[in-house]
Order: structure tokens, then sequence, then C-alpha cells
């Protein structure tokens, strides 16, 4: 039996990767300026981790009963951030980034906190991994703008 309040947020967080990976591709491909080399290269990085996000919550769905969302419609309208406007600034993206990171974080801790009640410590331990590795890219890019307190 799967828990439907669980499995709704774990398909927020599928749509949510799914609209982060298609901005941050976006981010990729337009970025420019003297920090080219650098965010030409992080952004491919982060994109290919939220790939590896996005298709492991979805499989987690799945290994509990559940339907992935698997509609760009559906990603759109249940993503917790917005796509990309086309008109960032290099800056602007880099800003946007830790914004929607930091977005991203919240919904992660709140998804665990209903894995907990749940007693699934596999779906929590997983969630926890992610929020690891965004609070590291946060802090790095938020280094990268001079914004580290």
């Amino acid at each position: 039996m799967t828990n439907k309040p669980l499995i709704e947020q774990l398909n927020d967080l599928v749509a949510t990767w799914s609209v982060l990976y298609t901005k941050l591709h976006n981010y990729h491909w337009y970025v420019n300026g003297p920090s080219f080399f650098t965010l030409h290269e992080k952004f491919e990085e982060l994109y290919n981790e939220v790939t590896l996000n996005l298709d492991e919550v979805a499989e987690r769905i799945l290994t509990k009963g559940g339907k992935p969302v698997a509609t760009l419609t559906e990603h759109l309208q249940m993503s917790h951030i917005k796509e990309a406007t086309g008109s960032e600034t290099t800056e602007d993206m880099v800003q946007t980034t830790i914004t929607d990171f930091k977005t991203i974080m919240g919904f992660l801790k709140e998804a665990m906190q209903q894995a907990a009640e749940e007693g699934d410590d596999r779906t929590e331990d997983m969630l926890n991994e992610m929020v690891q590795s965004l609070e590291k890219h946060t802090w790095m890019l938020s280094a990268f703008l001079g914004n580290n307190q």
C-alpha cells in the first residue's frame, strides 16, 4: 500500500527536478562572459546530478507502488520552481540557482519528515543525501558570487 502524502511529495520533487534540469540546460547553453568556462562546466555538472536525482525519486515512487508524473505539462504545473526566462544575466543564473536549491531543500526536508512519520528510512536517507549535496552546491555558488557570510 502506498502512502499517498509521501507519493504526492515525491511527485512534486519529480516535477521540480525536471524543471530544474531544463533550466540548468538553458543556463549551460546561454551563459556568457568572463565566467563562461567555469559556469558552462558547472551547470553541466549540476544538470547531470539533477538527472540522477530525478530518476532516483521516480524509481522510488515506483518501488512504493505509485506512478511518477511524466509529462511536461504536469512538471510545469507541479514544480516548486519556475522555468528559465531566457533573459537572465550570468549573475542572475547563479543567484536563481541558489534560490532554487534553497527552495528544493525545503521541500526535500518536508518529504523527509513525511518519510520519517511513515517509517520509510530508505526514502528519508535518499532525500537526505540530496539535501547535503544541494547545501554544498549552494555554499559554492554563493562563494562564487562573494555572498558567503
